[in-house]
């Protein structure tokens, strides 16, 4: 009878014991499996991870940083650069009007056409030529109900020495001072370089859209009169052959 006993409990303790080994080995096995696919998937995960975030960096503007952040603020003003058959960039300039500081918008010409010159530099060789043939056919420009602008990169104190100096004659248009060089920046004329603007010119119709811009270098001055003749092609609404001109027959819209 004792024999008995002893013998169930050594079946008993023998089965504890096969238990235990069998918890173990399946503990081992499974920290095996797991361990293997952790080797396994961890270059799964990698190239993945590496997948995903390429188009976040492709994505990025390219060029510099500088460029990057402009084209978020111009994202958040509302403010684009100039590009033909589009809004014109608007701004709001100081100005010298009549020889008084004045503040001057684009916006403030709408139902008029505009043609906005840049020009380097006050008190210069070039650039008073041009200034002054415009001022010349500035009663031209009224009756094709055109205003005319100037602006270059110097302040307006500038400005108004340099008219005060007698260089410019009895000037009848505003010059607008871009002292920021910001609307420069957005017609895309400035020479960075010499921190100063091209000789661009635009012509934006009466309803602020950009439709010509002409763009020289420093040392080259523009034509009053193609200005003319340009402006006039495009009040015709029409298509205009080479070198056409007022009075001669146009090809149709």
């Amino acid at each position: 009878m004792l024999l008995a006993k002893i013998n169930v409990r050594c079946k008993i303790i023998a089965m504890a014991i096969y238990d235990l080994r069998i918890n173990h080995f399946r503990k081992e096995a499974r920290l095996k499996i797991s361990t293997r696919l952790l080797y396994t998937a961890f270059p799964i995960i990698l190239i993945w991870s590496t997948a995903v975030a390429r188009p976040v960096q492709a994505a990025e503007p390219s060029g510099s940083s500088h460029n990057a952040k402009h084209c978020v603020m111009d994202a958040i003003s509302g403010q684009t650069h100039a590009m033909i058959g589009e809004q014109a960039p608007n701004f709001t300039l100081d100005a010298v009007v009549d020889k008084e500081f004045k503040k001057i918008s684009l916006i403030d010409y709408r139902g008029k056409w505009v043609v906005l010159f840049f020009y380097p530099f006050d008190f210069s060789f070039v650039c008073p030529t041009e200034i002054k043939g415009f001022n010349e056919k500035l009663d031209v420009f009224k009756k094709l109900n055109a205003v005319v602008l100037g602006a270059s990169e110097d302040s307006k104190y500038s400005h108004l020495a340099w008219i005060k100096r007698g260089d410019l004659g009895d000037l009848n248009y505003p010059l607008l001072s871009d002292f920021k060089k910001d609307v420069a920046e957005r017609y895309g004329i400035l020479d960075e370089k010499e921190g100063v603007a091209l000789r661009g010119l635009f012509i934006i119709d009466p309803d602020g859209v950009l439709q010509y811009q002409l763009v020289h270098n420093l040392s080259v001055g523009r034509s009053v009169e193609e200005t003319l003749r340009v402006l006039e092609a495009l009040q015709t609404g029409e298509l205009c052959p080479l070198g056409w001109h007022p009075g001669v027959k146009t090809l149709g819209k």
